[in-house]
Order: C-alpha cells, then structure tokens, then sequence
C-alpha cells in the first residue's frame, strides 16, 4: 500500500563534501537573508530556483521533472530533494535535508509543510513559480501569506564575497585554457563540433586538476562559423569551417554553480577588408566599454555612451543585445541578476564588489560586405577605484587570425 510508504524522511548518506566557500561565508550568506526577514516580518523563505538554492546552500539540483526547495528560517536551513538524488544533496548542503518520495504528488509539499510549521508569512520567488506551482504552494498553506524574495536576494546576490571573486576569477582563468584550446583546433576542413570539443574537454581537465572532489557538470563550448555567428547564444553544429570564415569562441566553465565566460571574434586563415574595418570598430567599442567600467558608473550611461560609437559608424542598427551583465551564480538555464545589466533601460550604480561583463556585439546580415556576428567579452571585478579585468585571452586582429598554413 502506498500508505504504508514513507513521505519525507532524511537520506543523510556519507559526510559533507569540499566546498570551495568556509563555513563562515555560507553562514554569511544565509544570516544576511535572515536580517532582510526580520525586517519585513517574514518568517521563513522557500527557494525554489537553481540560483538561490545553489548560493545559500552549495547544491545544484538536477530539475528532470522534479521539485526542489530550500528552506530558511531564524534558525534553520533545509535542501529539499526527492529521493531518486539519494544523499547527494545532503552531502553538498550548507544545513540539513530532507528527502521526498516523489511517487506521490503531494509529497514535495508536505516536506514544505513540515519545514514551514507556524509561519504566517512566508517569502517564495515570483519570478520562478508559475501560476499554478503558486496556487499549490498557497493551498499547502492555507491562511499563509507569500511574499516576494527574488527582488531582495538577486541584490544581495549582486555584491559578491572575497572568496566569490576568487572563485570567479579561477573560472575566468579556466575560460582562457578553454580558448586558446579551440584557437589551437580552428582550422579550414574541421567541423565546428570537434573545435568545440576541444575547448570542452580542455576546460573539464583543467577544473578536474584545480579543486578535489569537484561535480563535473554544464561546462561547454559554443562554437560557431560563417552564418552561425549571426547569434550570440547559436548551438553547435558540424557545419565545417572555411577558409576566411568569421568565427565566434564562446567557453564557460561551470564550476559549483559559478558561470564564467570567454567570447572573442576570430578568423580562418584571413579576413577581408570589409569585416577587418567592422572587427575593428567592435573593438574599439569593447575598449571604451572597459574604460568605462568603474564604480560609480551607471549601467545606462555606459549603455548610452557606446550607442553613440555605434551611431556615429552607422552601425547601431545592428548591435544585437546589451552590452554586458553581472556574473556569479547563474547559467544558460538558470539564473539572471537582472538588475545589472548593461543597457538603456537600466539605472543601477555599478559598486565594488559588482562582477560584471563587457561584450558588445553586432551582427552584419547574410549578403552584406563583412556579413557575421562580431563580439567580444571580457569579465570585470569592480573595485573601490576602478575594475579589474580578469580575462587574460587577448582580442582583435592582431591576435585572432587563426588556423594558418
């Protein structure tokens, strides 16, 4: 009978696992919540997204279909998984965790329920929970009031830790290895797919070799050529390269949850000299952008400034994105600390402690003299006087004509 079947239990299999954060940033972390609680009466917060339970608590969880949570009040701090994770979840959290059986739907639930005993108001993020995940949650807790805890956390988030940037700035190393790994494989008659597996492969070994018992998970490489580099975020394909193709290399080394990225434009054998005069205009874009990048700046006005650069090349038509946003907890399926984003609509002071990127891009249409995608990207540490740049890999013509001879 299924009655007869546990519904939440602790799975606390094996013991805590390396983290590359102390326990005193952890606690940090989560004591920083706990002051924002008291202060707006909210009595306990449930996460339930991949960025917020992997900042407070050290563990990615695999989603497949499944919920899972975070639970933090004054004095607790609880992972809930379902039971096909085993004690892997209760190996990487900060805090305890409570396994779910998830043959029953209401399972997930009643761990909430069990979790959240006596609050009357309770925080939970509505920028990840759909209508009717909401209108589950309020049914679990009847007379319960929710409250938005996206907003506050993204901007505690958005100022990170010594030991954030350390881990940051090892990611943007790791970024390097993986680039001048697919420099080193572009050539004319390779497919797009074995230059990106290059970069991947190399960027797995190196982070294998820097931190002990690491979970090798999402790390990638885009890799794309000719047409394909229209788009900042275009898959890989097994379109083989050209010579005198415009190229894009993108690496991103996950490491514990951290994304950092390296994206530069290069070119096969040659470049002609309609895409020589737009790549080098992009960069002269991109090292203004670096140059503005400093505390006190707001992200609008730095926004502002390389339109006109654009403008005045005829080319702002065809800039594709913004020019840059804050990095730390967050990936390609998870994750946006939207409110530092370097774009028109956006009025925030960049502060020390600000993780944020420069990559301007523009993107020439199919049929037109220097036709592609061009960007490049660097990752800045905003300090108390200016920002350091912790991308190594070097950018523009004199450097990304690859794949010669």
């Amino acid at each position: 009978m299924l009655d007869d079947m546990l519904h939440v239990t602790e799975w606390h299999n094996g013991e805590k696992e390396f983290s590359p954060f102390s326990d005193n940033e952890m606690a940090r972390r989560q004591n920083e919540l706990r002051v924002w609680m008291a202060d707006n009466n909210v009595d306990a917060a449930l996460f339930t997204s991949y960025h917020c339970i992997n900042y407070y608590s050290g563990w990615l969880y695999c989603y497949f279909g499944r919920k899972y949570g975070m639970v933090i009040d004054q004095k607790n701090a609880t992972t809930i998984s379902a039971g096909i994770d085993g004690g892997q979840p209760w190996r990487r959290t900060f805090g305890s965790n409570v396994t779910y059986t998830d043959w029953r739907r209401d399972n997930f639930y009643r761990a909430v329920q069990g979790l959240t005993k006596g609050a009357r108001r309770v925080g939970i993020e509505f920028d990840h929970v759909s209508l009717d995940y909401r209108q589950l949650l309020q049914d679990a807790l009847p007379g319960v009031e929710l409250v938005d805890v996206s907003q506050p956390s993204m901007w505690m988030r958005t100022i990170k830790s010594a030991e954030e940037i350390k881990l940051i700035t090892e990611g943007a190393r790791i970024c390097d290895v993986g680039g001048y790994a697919v420099a080193g494989a572009v050539k004319a008659g390779v497919p797009e797919h074995e230059v990106a597996i290059a970069g991947t492969n190399a960027m797995i070994r190196e982070i294998a070799k820097s931190f002990p018992f690491v979970e090798l998970m999402d790390t990638w490489t885009w890799f794309q050529s000719g047409i394909n580099t229209d788009g900042a975020h275009n898959p890989v394909t097994n379109r083989v390269v050209q010579s005198g193709d415009i190229l894009s290399l993108n690496t991103f080394p996950m490491i514990f949850g951290y994304y950092t990225a390296l994206e530069r434009t290069l070119f096969c054998d040659h470049v002609d000299d309609a895409s020589l005069d737009i790549w080098e205009k992009n960069v002269a874009v991109h090292r203004r952008g670096l140059e503005l990048m400093k505390p006190g700046a707001r992200c609008m006005d730095i926004a502002i400034e390389l339109n006109e650069m654009y403008r005045e090349w005829d080319l702002l038509k065809y800039r594709s994105f913004g020019y840059g946003h804050s990095f730390g907890v967050l990936s390609h399926y998870y994750g946006r600390e939207a409110g530092v984003e370097l774009r028109e609509d956006i009025d925030t002071v960049l502060k020390p402690g600000m993780v944020v990127s420069m990559e301007p891009m523009v993107m020439i249409p199919e049929g037109q003299p220097g036709a592609g995608g061009y960007r490049e990207h660097d990752i800045l540490v905003i300090g108390e006087e200016g920002a350091e740049n912790i991308t190594g890999f070097p950018f523009g013509p004199e450097h990304n004509i690859v794949g010669k001879g």
